[in-house]
């Protein structure tokens, strides 16, 4: 399948909701019906991204307050956007990205008291109109999805000082008002965001995936 523009499809959700274990086999069901697709995620997706993800998902909850971190994200999403997303678009490509504004909405928007206004004018102002053609918003118990992002972290070999676990590390207030901030996106933009349940196991929740995505694009189920 080839089209004039790629698709930008973006999973959001909490933590270890399986985003990014999502993204790799929706990438792997575009490609077995022909349609080239490419994986980032934010922050990050370029090298300078990538360097300011250091910075958020790394090191003390209290390093940061919400308005720098709106402001920092917004810095990464920037060169994401301009140097990695609209040229694979331009060319064609799908792109689907582990998180991208939905997220900076709800964590700093939301939970961490931004504001909405606040972060739709900072996107205005950084992307224009500039927004994903799907987003998925995988939703579980928010203490199911931090257990499994704990069992995640257990498995990966990194210092303590390195260990992107920011902010699992924040309060379970946090992570309820994060999982009430995505339900209220997704109703507010019912023409972009699907909910979908992440409580299954992966084979169940890459078929919600996979159905969503074909309804939204009519591609063969």
């Amino acid at each position: 399948m080839t089209a004039s523009r790629g698709r930008f499809i973006t999973l959001e959700g909490g933590e270890g909701a399986g985003k990014s274990t999502q993204a790799k086999r929706l990438a792997a069901a575009l490609a077995a019906r022909g349609v080239e697709a490419v994986l980032t995620r934010e922050p990050g997706g370029t090298p300078g991204a990538e360097d300011i993800r250091a910075l958020l998902v790394t090191g003390d909850p209290a390093r940061w307050d919400a308005m720098t971190e709106t402001l920092l994200h917004y810095a990464a999403r920037r060169a994401h956007v301009e140097k990695m997303v609209k040229p694979a678009l331009a060319r064609g490509t799908w792109v689907i990205s582990d998180r991208f504004a939905d997220s900076t909405m709800a964590y700093q928007g939301y939970a961490g008291s931004v504001g909405r206004d606040a972060v739709a004018g900072l996107h205005k102002l950084v992307l224009g109109d500039f927004q994903p053609d799907l987003t998925l918003v995988l939703d579980l118990p928010v203490e199911t999805g931090l257990q499994r992002a704990r069992q995640r972290m257990q498995g990966q070999v990194q210092s303590a000082a390195l260990a992107e676990d920011r902010y699992e590390r924040m309060g379970l207030t946090f992570h309820e008002s994060l999982r009430a901030a995505f339900h209220d996106i997704a109703a507010r933009e019912p023409q972009r965001c699907r909910l979908i349940d992440a409580g299954g196991d992966p084979d169940q929740v890459a078929a919600a995936l996979w159905q969503a995505v074909a309804a939204k694009f009519n591609l063969i189920p």
